[in-house]
């Protein structure tokens, strides 16, 4: 696992030199500084994107869905109710909206939340969006702060603030949506998300599922020494400086204005086609997937800034659902692809502590996007956590073809 995340965390150092290499450029002389003040900046500014961009994309992307469905903005007013608290420490006083995306299903099916990871957004899930509403009552949200939903100021200071964010905005819009007793699904960091809604709201989560969920443990649990060794070298300590400053991939894509979109493509032919694990994407996939991802990316800064308050440099977490697993009151089932950088181990550690039904699935031929690499195979993997509300008899359904109980 480490070794893995030693590899993400490279990502940042050849940022870092990129934007380095920039900066040399514009930074020659007082007259070269003064031109790019009005010539150069409003190159690499150069981003052609908003919400309405991206809720365009969004449509194009999701056209490869034959499933009806309804998109909204549902208004989760301007911060907690009885607080001054604004989403979140914001001046203003103006009304936030989280994109949500729900598809036609029986009226007797149970409802399924889906919530997207770190620099992703609810299109992620396109893959799955027939299938899964075949048996349940889809509803997909973008957390506050991505996708198509608001991007207020981020000015949280603490692990505790940032936090709030997420959960709190996500109790607003389950209220404004009058939803309850759902099956709340999250993928990496918005499986953390989900972990720490079903903990403070666990009367409105009858089945949580947790797919590659980041968040388990902390640096000093995963006794890692290899990146303290790492950490000690010229390398690590400048991405150590990158993580602790809050860069983000998302600022190198802003950053390379009119060069971004193609950076975005390189990626997911690359992560998705050329070097996939699963089923590779077609062509008309990777390129709705492709302009759907730049313009989540490229838009204003906000729910990404949350990386160093919510993980210390290795995406180890700072508050850890390790350390929260003996309060855990909702039947759970975490599924993971085999290949995925995150640890399955930690959730067998935190199943030693829970008091409530606990299960952990493995896909195989499947990396950390199990639900991209591997669809069919993840989507019986849901069916299968859902027996007992799909199923007249769930006591005699078996494990799926494939699928590894750990």
């Amino acid at each position: 696992m480490t070794i893995n995340r030693l590899r993400i965390s490279s990502s940042f150092a050849k940022m870092a030199e990129e934007i380095s290499k920039a900066e040399l450029r514009t930074a020659t002389s007082a007259a070269e500084k003064a031109q790019s003040r009005s010539l150069w900046p409003s190159v690499l500014r150069w981003i052609p994107t908003s919400t309405d961009h991206i809720i365009a994309a969004e449509k194009r992307l999701l056209s490869l869905v034959k499933t009806p469905y309804v998109q909204e903005r549902v208004n989760i007013g301007s911060g907690p109710p009885g607080t001054k608290t604004r989403w979140f420490c914001s001046s203003s006083d103006e009304p936030r909206y989280i994109n949500t995306v729900t598809f036609e299903s029986k009226a007797e099916s149970p409802t399924l939340v889906m919530i997207h990871g770190y620099a992703a957004s609810q299109g992620f899930f396109f893959r799955n969006f027939d299938a899964l509403a075949s048996r349940f009552r889809v509803i997909a949200v973008d957390q506050l702060g991505w996708g198509g939903s608001s991007r207020p100021d981020f000015t949280c200071k603490s692990t505790e603030e940032t936090e709030a964010w997420f959960i709190d905005s996500f109790e607003e819009w389950r209220k404004a949506k009058s939803i309850s007793n759902f099956v709340l699904l999250g993928h990496s960091f918005g499986g953390y998300v989900a972990a720490k809604y079903a903990l403070k709201h666990p009367e409105h989560v009858k089945h949580l599922i947790l797919v590659g969920p980041a968040g388990f443990s902390s640096e000093s649990e995963a006794k890692s020494e290899r990146l303290t060794q790492f950490r000690a070298t010229w390398k690590g300590a400048v991405l150590n400086h990158l993580w602790e400053s809050n860069f983000t991939p998302q600022k190198l894509i802003r950053g390379l204005g009119p060069w971004g979109p193609d950076l975005v493509r390189k990626y997911t032919s690359s992560r998705f086609g050329t070097y996939s694990i699963g089923d590779i994407l077609n062509d008309e996939e990777s390129r709705l997937l492709s302009d759907y991802v730049y313009h989540t990316l490229a838009a204003k800064a906000s729910g990404e800034l949350c990386l160093k308050y919510i993980f210390a440099f290795g995406a180890f977490a700072r508050m850890p659902l390790l350390q929260r697993a003996s309060e855990w009151k909702v039947p759970t089932t975490f599924i993971y692809g085999y290949e995925d950088w995150m640890n399955y181990q930690g959730a067998q550690e935190a199943r030693r502590s829970m008091n409530t039904p606990c299960e952990i699935l493995r896909v195989p031929q499947a990396g950390h996007f199990v639900f991209i690499d591997s669809p069919s195979s993840f989507h019986s993997s849901v069916f299968y956590a859902c027996r007992r509300f799909l199923s007249p008899e769930p006591e005699k359904e078996s494990l799926p073809e494939g699928i590894i109980s750990a």
